[in-house]
């Protein structure tokens, strides 16, 4: 006898505790379009770092990553130097990654010159929307680092730029709709 795994995230959370961090994460975040750099920036860094480890590992550590990248604020981790990529080294509230520190620096970086080109990171996603998966991931690559196709594609189905976070059968699938305007393009 062989159990059937879940067909989409969707249908695993469904059986969840409405308390279990998967379930607050996927009825209050997922999907959901976000307007903020500094909230665009934390869920680019949350799946950065989930490379490798479990969505579990990340939400559970999400408050403690929250706090030790001064609230993902771009301006402060752009800034960052020697004794802040140490001090995050050294955090065991965090994933302690040398690759995924230096490249979440080196990202708010970027950001912030996005930022200046464009007026913000939301507004640079924007002007690239709509695009292929495929196109997704060849800018994300070209522009960031440590940018795999399975953290872009995540990302980018997390803040709605692509559709698919929710099956049509889910309760949540309508809300997205409804705040969503990027679903319909």
């Amino acid at each position: 006898m062989t159990l059937d795994r879940p067909k989409s995230y969707c249908e695993m959370v469904s059986c969840l505790d409405k308390t279990n961090i998967h379930r607050i994460y996927h009825d209050t975040a997922y999907g959901f379009p976000i307007e903020d750099d500094n909230e665009l920036f934390e869920r680019f860094v949350l799946e950065i770092n989930q490379a490798g480890l479990s969505w579990t590992t990340i939400l559970s550590k999400q408050a403690n990553f929250h706090n030790a990248f001064d609230k993902f604020d771009v301006k402060t981790v752009a800034n960052y130097e020697e004794f802040d990529r140490q001090r995050l080294l050294n955090d065991a509230g965090i994933i302690r990654n040398r690759l995924k520190v230096d490249a979440t620096i080196h990202n708010a970086n970027v950001i912030l010159q996005l930022q200046n080109e464009y007026g913000s990171f939301k507004n640079w996603l924007d002007q690239n929307h709509p695009k292929s998966k495929e196109d997704w991931m060849k800018l994300f690559k070209k522009t960031f680092k440590f940018t795999g196709g399975e953290i872009v594609n995540e990302f980018l189905l997390s803040t709605g730029y692509l559709r698919g976070a929710h099956v049509p059968s889910c309760s949540i699938y309508n809300k997205i709709l409804q705040t969503n305007p990027k679903w319909n393009d």
